[in-house]
């Protein structure tokens, strides 16, 4: 899996975090369909976040799909996730358009916070941008997986023993962006 922060959804080419103008912060994944699936993206997707709160177009809650497939996927789990709650889903479902890659420094934002392990990992920016651990580890310290899941993953990560307990101890403290 990978994944970059990024703007989508504007009519202005080239956008920046200073210059997004129409655009929305979004993500772009890149998965192994052997290892997931895009219904289970969705699906956590819808879990992971409040799809219920409005904001302004550069942080509204979006999925961009990439074809009929995807936007058939989207709008099932949609009415799914709307089945299960009283609020009005506010997330806008639309056609993938141009992503632009967001500069280096939103790049794994939360991971670049935790110095210990960007350090053991001795990645270039560009390497840590498209590390298969680097996004397993980000995902993990911003609250996004359990330590069970980590524990049963960490030998495939390829991270130093060194880190490993400072790993698990951030997991057991939750979200923390």
């Amino acid at each position: 899996m990978r994944t970059r922060v990024g703007f989508a959804g504007g009519s202005t080419a080239n956008p920046t975090y200073r210059t997004i103008g129409d655009h929305t912060e979004t993500i772009d994944i890149e998965f192994d369909s052997s290892v997931t699936n895009y219904e289970t993206i969705l699906k956590n997707f819808w879990a992971w976040h409040d799809p219920t709160s409005s904001h302004s177009r550069q942080y509204m809650s979006a999925i961009f799909y990439h074809n009929d497939e995807q936007r058939k996927l989207a709008e099932k789990t949609k009415a799914e996730h709307q089945s299960e709650i009283a609020r009005p889903i506010a997330t806008v479902i639309s056609k993938a358009g141009p992503f632009y890659e967001a500069e280096d420094y939103h790049q794994k934002y939360i991971l670049r916070r935790h110095s210990k392990i960007i350090d053991c990992l001795n990645l270039t920016d560009e390497e840590l941008i498209t590390s298969y651990t680097a996004c397993r580890l980000n995902g993990y310290l911003g609250g996004y997986g359990t330590e069970e899941s980590f524990n049963e993953e960490k030998d495939q990560l390829d991270i130093p023993n060194s880190v490993v307990g400072y790993i698990q101890q951030q997991i057991r403290k939750g979200r923390r962006f």
